[in-house]
């Protein structure tokens, strides 16, 4: 039994490297594409229901960028407080703002794609870009960097959305380890001819690619996935492209508590079995080969069997994830979880073993 055991530590590090090297290797190591600006005409889009002290931050920041031809859509989600008297003084403000009011609708009730799709429609330009009403971009050339990268061929536009840092927080440093391990995966499957997935923090796509599919009709049902279940569906290896310059990130303020931030990894969680099926595999087989590569050198080393090789291997592993892991923790600003490397990854596997089994017993509430 423990050879049989042994060799499957060998299959399962082999995977684990595969994933590393061949797939993650491809963002880690890339070099800087070319970011010239391009002077095509953008609508930026920003969805906000009861963001009030959020808005009232983050718009001026938007509406004040260095782009020449571009506008920015305001849709108010029904809100309850004074979201709206903001938006409306916001118009009135900037030139460049338009307003969408969408009101409490039976059939659409609570669902923020109805609102994005009067908000896409409502738009004047054939590019789109989109951030949450939490969100605010590093610098006031966020739409020329993200811009930059469409062109003929590439009309969907994969960016970095990062969470603010929190000094003193270990809750903060497992949200960003999370969030740079997630975005490493699809920006380097992306990279690969496979993309599954983007988030609506940071991204963008050319306005036909939404009507070309009926928006969000296949999937408008389920509350969650206006970002990743929406690129799931149209992208490919011809039209998407990835954004990593530093200049092109946008910022988002992390949960404060575990259970909060539980609740929406929940939501994400149970999203992803909407995926298509070959996506649904490899994150699978990604977090079994993780999973196993804890409990599988644990079984070994306690009847001692070959333990100088599963120290071995155990140690090569970790330096080989943490090398390429520092390359895109590099790219992305984010070195210093790096520091936490594998304390945060360990309980990130039990956290996402918990988030499949609490999946099966009960269901979230399909909203973001």
């Amino acid at each position: 039994m423990l050879p049989i055991l042994f060799i499957l530590f060998i299959v399962v590090i082999g995977i684990q490297l595969f994933y590393y090297g061949i797939i993650f290797g491809r963002f880690a190591f890339a070099k800087k594409g070319s970011n010239l600006p391009k002077k095509i005409p953008i609508s930026v889009i920003v969805c906000a229901k009861n963001q009030e002290e959020n808005v009232t931050k983050f718009i001026p920041l938007l509406a004040e960028q260095n782009y020449g031809d571009y506008e920015i859509i305001l849709i108010d989600d029904a809100s309850s407080d004074s979201t709206l008297d903001l938006f409306e003084a916001f118009e009135k403000q900037y030139t460049n703002i338009r307003l969408v009011k969408v009101a409490n609708n039976e059939a659409f009730w609570g669902n923020r794609k109805f609102s994005l799709t009067l908000g896409i429609k409502a738009a004047k330009n054939p590019y789109l870009l989109f951030t949450d009403a939490d969100c605010y971009p590093v610098s006031k050339d966020w739409i020329a960097n993200m811009s930059s990268q469409f062109t003929m061929q590439k009309t969907i536009v994969l960016g970095y959305g990062a969470y603010e840092k929190i000094g003193g927080s270990f809750l903060n440093k497992i949200i960003r380890f999370e969030n740079l391990v997630d975005t490493v995966q699809y920006f380097s499957w992306t990279k690969s001819g496979k993309p599954y997935k983007g988030i609506g923090r940071n991204f963008g796509y050319k306005k036909e690619e939404f009507f070309n599919v009926n928006g969000f009709i296949d999937h408008m049902k389920i509350r969650a996935g206006d970002d990743d279940l929406f690129i799931n569906q149209v992208a490919n290896s011809r039209n998407t492209t990835i954004c990593f310059d530093p200049n092109s990130f946008t910022y988002c303020q992390p949960k404060k508590s575990f259970k909060e931030w539980m609740e929406l990894k929940r939501i994400n969680h149970a999203t992803t079995t909407f995926y298509k099926p070959f996506d649904k595999i490899q994150l699978l087989v990604f977090f079994i080969s993780k999973l196993l590569f804890l409990i599988l050198p644990i079984i070994l080393l306690l009847f001692q069997f070959q333990w100088i090789a599963v120290i071995s291997l155990i140690g090569f592993r970790y330096l080989f994830a943490w090398i390429v892991l520092g390359f895109s923790a590099g790219k992305l600003k984010e070195k210093d979880v790096m520091y936490w490397f594998p304390i945060v990854e360990i309980i990130l596997i039990f956290t996402q073993l918990n988030l499949f089994t609490s999946n099966i017993y009960s269901k979230p509430v399909y909203w973001k």
